[in-house]
């Protein structure tokens, strides 16, 4: 089991891109860490910094006590899951799950219930003679898994492993590997671009852009305390409405942004708004608005009760709403 210290990593490519810049984090032992982001954001490369398949430009990485930015990938004692499960097909279940242990030349009979201990805890027992071809898109992900639990590893690393899933899948398995987390009691450092995984699965939530942590903090200050307007906008589905303070009254604020979570449009406030509705969009026990405030697309979150016609009336509680500074989107 281990911790894990980044101080001041940067990872620089030639022609002058850095894709990850002045990363300081510090990671507790047995923590379940989500790494989420939009594309291009460094999460995936600031996972394979830490693996060793990506060199470190500048900094330090330690793992437990060990400055590890020399240190092999097959040396560190970490195990990564892929999106892809990297599995190989003309091995069975059992072959793929032992695999690694068998290049460590570890002995047949550790292998074997190290194995069925994996298949145990990831409920492949019935599965272990079968090619990876003959399974399911989340028994196969289990299969992964259970390859990088025989390793025993002080590190858990995982890029976007149900990315590949469908949406009944994907629930399931964010299920599966939270349990596996408390199972295991080791250390969990996930890279995902879905926020209903970063916000529901982990203990604490790195949001980056552009290279730079934005906020790191648990999902619920994440979500309701966002550091700066980049971190609010991402987090939260729909996003939060942001209007400009001078379509918007009784602020009492000038020249700012303001910020609204769409489940806050209509809570009874004192602040009310007419919008007229372009489009109505139900979904299940729930309806979407949509408006516009100013020049700025906003949308609110009503139960699917709700009874909307050409104009919604809005009635939001000042304590509900969130300002932003216009010229560097930090939280005010």
């Amino acid at each position: 089991m281990a911790s894990l210290s980044f101080k001041h990593i940067y990872k620089k490519y030639p022609g002058g891109v850095t894709a990850v810049s002045d990363f300081c984090l510090e990671i507790k032992d047995k923590e379940f860490l989500i790494l989420v982001g939009p594309s291009g954001c460094g999460k995936t490369t600031t996972l394979r910094m830490i693996a060793g398949l990506e060199e470190i430009s500048d900094g330090e990485l330690f793992i437990g006590d060990r400055l590890v930015n020399d240190v092999a990938p097959k040396d560190r004692d970490i195990a990564m899951v892929f999106q892809n499960y990297a599995l190989y097909p003309h091995m069975t279940v059992r072959e793929n799950i032992a695999f690694g242990l068998k290049m460590r030349k570890v002995d047949k009979a550790t292998i074997e219930k190290k194995v069925q201990e994996a298949a145990e805890i990831l409920d492949l027992g019935e599965y272990l003679d079968r090619k990876p071809k003959q399974l399911s898109g989340g028994q196969r992900q289990r299969v992964a898994l259970g390859r990088a639990i025989v390793r025993n590893p002080k590190v858990f690393l995982m890029d976007e492993p149900l990315s590949n899933l469908d949406a009944k899948l994907r629930v399931q398995m964010r299920s599966e590997i939270k349990k596996l987390h408390e199972k295991l009691q080791t250390t969990f450092i996930y890279v995902t671009h879905d926020q209903t995984e970063a916000l529901t699965m982990g203990d604490r939530v790195v949001v980056l852009d552009k290279g730079i942590i934005q906020q790191a903090d648990t999902p619920e200050e994440i979500y309701n305390n966002p550091a700066n307007i980049f971190v609010a906008g991402f987090v939260g589905s729909p996003q939060m409405n942001f209007i400009d303070s001078e379509h918007f009254p009784n602020t009492g604020k000038d020249d700012v942004i303001i910020g609204i979570r769409p489940e806050k449009m209509i809570t009874g406030g004192e602040i009310k708004l007419t919008v007229n509705v372009e489009i109505t969009e139900l979904l299940g026990s729930e309806k979407i608005a949509y408006f516009n405030i100013g020049n700025k697309k906003c949308s609110a979150k009503l139960s699917a009760e709700t009874e909307i016609g050409k104009t919604l009336e809005l009635s939001i509680n000042p304590a509900d709403i969130y300002y932003f500074n216009k010229e560097t989107g930090v939280r005010i």
